[in-house]
C-alpha cells in the first residue's frame, strides 16, 4: 500500500499531519512518501487529482482525505495494510530529523572555532604547527557537517527515494568524523603526526560512509523520470 503525503513549506498544519503520519508508517508496513508541492511530481499529483486544500493523502493514487488526521483514524485509513516487522529507510520530509539538525548545529560550531583564529591571530592560517588547524576546521567540520545534513534532509525530496537511517548510516558518519576532527586537532597541537593521521583516517571513514549512504540515491532515476507504461 503506498501512501502520499501532498505538503507544501508554507502550510503549518502539514507538519503536524507529516508527524503523525510517520508514525502510522512506523506501525503499519506502508510505503509512505511526503510528496511536496513545490517540486515537479508534487505539482503533478495535485493536478491529476484536482487538489485545492492540502494537507491532502493519496492512498494507491486516489485521493482519501484532506486535512489532519488524528493518529486513530490514520491508522484506521490504511488498517488493511499488515503491521511493520521492522523499521526500513526513511523519506525525509519537511522538518530536519534528529541527525541532519545535529551535522547543521556542528557545522555552525566547527564554524565558530575556526573563527576564532580571526580575532587571536589575525588570520585563519597562524603561524606554527597548529596552522592547518583552523582551516581544517573550516573545511572538513563547517563544509563537510553543513553538506552533510542539508543533502540527507534535501536529497530524499529531489530523488523521490528513501534515505537510510538509523545508528550506522545517520550517526556514524557523523561520529567518525568528530573524532577524526578532534583528533587531527590534537596532533598539530602537539606535534604527533601519527594522531594526525589516525584522524585523517577516521574522518575519510565518515565521508565514505555518507557516500555508501548517498549514492543509491544518486543513480537511481527517480520515480518522475521513469518511462510510463505504454497505453494498451
Amino acid at each position: 500500500m503506498k501512501v502520499e503525503l501532498l505538503v507544501s513549506e508554507w502550510c503549518a498544519s502539514c507538519h503536524q499531519a507529516e508527524r503523525i503520519w510517520r508514525q502510522v508508517a512506523e506501525a503499519k508496513d506502508i510505503q509512505f512518501a511526503v510528496v511536496d508541492m513545490a517540486q515537479p511530481e508534487g505539482r503533478a499529483l495535485a493536478s491529476r487529482l484536482r487538489v485545492r486544500s492540502i494537507p491532502a493523502v493519496v492512498v494507491d493514487g486516489a485521493l482519501r482525505h484532506i486535512g489532519v488526521l488524528d493518529l486513530p483514524a490514520a491508522t484506521e485509513l490504511v488498517a488493511e495494510a499488515p503491521a511493520r516487522a521492522n523499521r526500513g529507510p526513511r523519506h525525509v520530509g519537511l522538518g530536519l530529523s534528529a541527525s541532519s539538525r545535529a551535522a547543521v548545529l556542528a557545522a555552525v560550531g566547527y564554524l565558530l572555532v575556526a573563527g576564532l583564529a580571526l580575532p587571536l591571530s589575525g588570520t585563519l592560517l597562524p603561524d606554527g604547527p597548529a596552522r592547518p588547524a583552523p582551516l581544517h576546521l573550516f573545511n572538513l567540520g563547517f563544509l563537510t557537517l553543513l553538506i552533510m545534513g542539508l543533502g540527507e534532509h534535501m536529497l530524499p525530496r529531489f530523488t523521490g527515494h528513501p534515505i537510510a537511517g538509523g545508528l550506522l548510516w545517520a550517526w556514524m558518519p557523523q561520529g567518525l568524523i568528530h573524532l577524526g576532527m578532534l583528533t587531527m586537532v590534537f596532533g598539530w597541537l602537539v606535534s604527533v603526526h601519527g594522531a594526525v593521521f589516525l584522524g585523517g583516517a577516521l574522518a575519510l571513514s565518515g565521508l565514505a560512509l555518507f557516500l555508501l549512504r548517498v549514492w543509491p540515491l544518486l543513480v537511481r532515476p527517480s520515480p518522475g523520470t521513469q518511462a510510463a507504461d505504454p497505453a494498451p
